[in-house]
């Protein structure tokens, strides 16, 4: 008999039938953790995700600039919500900490675990990255975007992919401190735009500031017309993201 025809052994189909009970299961866990994060993040609204480079020291230029942003932001009524780590996680969660409103840490487990930094009012810890990414994008009415690395521009094109394709309601999108941005951005005109890869109006998705006062100011004049609670079409689509 070819190899290809071979029987499976009773052992084969145990193991098999275990792996498949396990995959089950996780998903359960995968469930808890949209629950869990969902019921505790519910009251935190308005809430504005602040990513940035985890390796930022203390003190740092873009420590600083990030700190007081999220002072600002949480003494002008919204959450702050970041990864919850270090870096500029940490200067995101201090500044709203000593602020008037929520400091939230969507803390992740990994390999090599991430210290959670001290400055967090609600601190939820995931397993899963899309887990912990779909909160970032559930309950921000803005994203704000420090100088940061891989994961960093993980997050932002996955905002800007979201809200292009109609995925995500339209929210504010803005990069901070147009040195370390402005080569990005030029790019994005130069090769994606000339080569038609996305339509000029979707460079409009973004924003370059430099201020935090311009950081706040920008998120309220997106919605002066309107508040910050969710459409009844937003909402819909933030239910099926």
């Amino acid at each position: 008999m070819s190899e290809k025809a071979k029987i499976p052994e009773p052992a084969d189909i145990a193991e098999s039938k275990f792996t498949a009970a396990q995959e089950a299961w996780r998903v359960f866990g995968i469930m808890s953790e949209f629950v869990e994060a969902t019921q505790r993040l519910s009251a935190i609204r308005p809430a504005v995700s602040i990513f940035g480079s985890a390796r930022t020291p203390p003190g740092s230029p873009y420590y600083v600039l990030t700190e007081e942003i999220a002072r600002k932001l949480s003494d002008a009524g919204f959450s702050v919500i970041s990864g919850g780590g270090p870096g500029i996680m940490e200067a995101a969660n201090k500044g709203a900490y000593h602020g008037k409103s929520p400091s939230v840490g969507l803390n992740i487990q990994l390999p090599r675990e991430q210290v959670s930094n001290g400055y967090q009012d609600i601190s939820q810890t995931f397993r899963h990255f899309f887990a912990r990414k779909y909160m970032f994008v559930r309950f921000a009415s803005a994203y704000v975007v420090m100088p940061g690395g891989f994961g960093t521009l993980d997050e932002l094109l996955e905002a800007l992919t979201l809200v292009q394709t109609g995925k995500s309601q339209k929210i504010p999108i803005i990069l901070v401190h147009s040195p370390f941005w402005r080569g990005l951005v030029d790019w994005l005109g130069a090769r994606l735009v000339e080569e038609q890869m996305i339509a000029p109006e979707d460079m409009q998705l973004l924003q370059v500031l430099d201020r935090p006062e311009e950081v706040v100011d920008a998120i309220f004049d997106h919605y002066a017309t309107r508040g910050f609670a969710p459409l009844p079409s937003e909402h819909e689509l933030l239910l099926n993201l």
